[in-house]
């Protein structure tokens, strides 16, 4: 894809990658979500939306649609794959897919002239991709003549975890359908007038602003103010928490295309599939000969049509059928494929119990690298810590603890206070409470240090910054 401008004609790619996946935990977490990870190849399924479109002809580069939170983690994932977006947008609390989509047709107009937008949320899989380029390609030609076009997935089955839509004569939108009961979804699928909602659209930036003009102005005008008081942050465009919090929730179903008469709705058969559940991911997945989808260091016997992931150790199962069984560093889940969809309520009760398992993975990413939690106890706590060569934690200080650090790979520039050092393997230095310090890799491998924290308080909230090349606030991106 081309990091230029788009030119006339041309086709921008919207990645919309706000999800938080709580369905797929324990492996997406709200600070590590589904769309960051790869369930279903080596590539994340933000890297493979992005890269769905990489040998099709007049398409710019992308427009990425993001929480704050995840920022670096999404600019590190294109990055990976030699993608180049034309922007990243901030969004810094969820406002649904309308206001979204509006902050990037009005980017966009402001930008790019007025190009055809391919919506994609990032956390779908299309195996078919021959069959997508040529429905992108018809879905074009619509969009070019004003019509605002949506893509129905050809149903495979009576599923009712889906919206569907009623499709009209000469490819109208005849009716938008809430997820049906089993009854009427069999009805939906005998009847061969019915397709699977996908959110994906394609449709010209000033179209979808003056249909939402009519049908939602107050979307609009929050969203023109919001997008006036954006910033430029690094490779980021930042917007405002008040203006943008102050945009009303819609999606783009209900703000636009259940009024719309200018929607149309084309048919994709391509293998589709937005991995809402473990059992999804099943199905998708491929499987053994006793129907079994296993992944990591797994042993089965007498198991059949179950998934088992393991990412940490050696999980093992005897004499079971249709579950789930996902192993991480720090929770495991066990749950009937039936019930897959019902692992929400966990993640709402863990959040509701305020344990960091609904957020964090043991391993935590930061712009600089990770770190890892590794031992834990009254007054003292050990990590792990990973430095990208180049990268630098910010300058910072704690009010309530001391470090010790302990080179076990690599090379490190460490600021104490007034001095700097050079350590290399098996050195260390201490970092007392209250000290400025900062910790650099200026090497060309991966940095690896010890940390050993110690004192009364050791919340990664104890931090006060003062030279941060990230541009993390204080309070933002908690951790170093």
């Amino acid at each position: 894809m081309s990091d230029t401008e788009n030119t006339s004609g041309d086709i921008v790619p919207v990645i919309l990658a706000g999800g938080s996946g709580t369905r797929l935990w324990p492996l997406s977490r709200e600070y590590y979500p589904k769309q960051l990870l790869s369930l279903s190849g080596d590539q994340s399924l933000l890297q493979d939306t992005v890269l769905r479109l990489a040998d099709f002809d007049h398409v710019s580069s992308p427009e990425v649609v993001c929480n704050e939170e995840h920022r670096f983690l999404v600019a590190e994932q294109l990055r990976e794959v030699g993608v180049a977006p034309g922007r990243i947008l901030l969004e810094p609390v969820g406002r649904n897919t309308a206001p979204a989509l509006t902050l990037v047709a009005l980017d966009a107009m402001m930008n790019r002239g007025d190009p055809v937008l391919l919506v994609m949320p990032a956390d779908h899989v299309i195996p078919d991709r021959e069959a997508f380029h040529s429905l992108v390609a018809e879905g074009a030609r619509f969009a070019d003549e004003g019509k605002l076009v949506t893509f129905g997935i050809v149903p495979s089955s009576a599923a009712t975890g889906y919206g569907y839509i009623r499709v009209g004569d000469d490819h109208a939108v005849s009716a938008f359908v809430e997820k049906p009961d089993p009854d009427t979804a069999t009805e939906y699928l005998e009847s061969g007038d019915y397709l699977w909602n996908s959110g994906m659209f394609m449709l010209k930036a000033s179209v979808w602003v003056e249909e939402l003009g009519k049908y939602r102005k107050d979307i609009l005008d929050a969203s023109q103010i919001a997008y006036a008081a954006g910033t430029h942050d690094l490779d980021f465009f930042r917007l405002p928490l008040e203006e943008f919090a102050a945009i009303p929730s819609e999606s783009i179903d209900y703000a636009v295309m259940e009024k719309t008469d200018r929607a149309v709705v084309l048919p994709l058969d391509a293998g589709w599939s937005d991995i809402g559940a473990w059992s999804v991911l099943w199905e998708v997945s491929q499987r053994d000969r006793a129907g079994n989808a296993l992944s990591g260091d797994t042993l089965v016997h007498d198991t059949r049509n179950s998934l088992v992931m393991a990412r940490h150790r050696m999980v093992a199962t005897v004499g079971v059928e249709d579950l789930v069984v996902v192993e991480t560093p720090d929770a495991v889940l066990v749950c009937h494929k039936e019930r897959a969809q019902d692992v929400k309520h966990i993640v709402a009760s863990l959040k509701q119990s305020e344990r960091p398992e609904y957020r964090f993975h043991r391993r935590v990413y930061r712009p600089w690298g990770s770190y890892e939690g590794v031992d834990i106890g009254e007054r003292f706590q050990v990590k792990r810590l990973s430095v990208k060569p180049g990268a630098a934690l910010s300058l910072q200080s704690h009010q309530h603890r001391a470090e010790h650090w302990v080179v076990v790979r690599g090379t490190a520039r460490v600021t104490r206070g007034e001095e700097e050092l050079l350590l290399t393997e098996n050195e260390s230095t201490y970092i007392p409470v209250g000290m400025k310090h900062r910790l650099e890799n200026p090497g060309k491998i991966p940095l690896e240090i010890v940390e050993v924290q110690s004192g009364g308080y050791l919340g990664e909230d104890d931090i006060e910054r003062f030279d941060d090349r990230y541009n993390r606030h204080q309070g933002d991106d908690q951790g170093s």
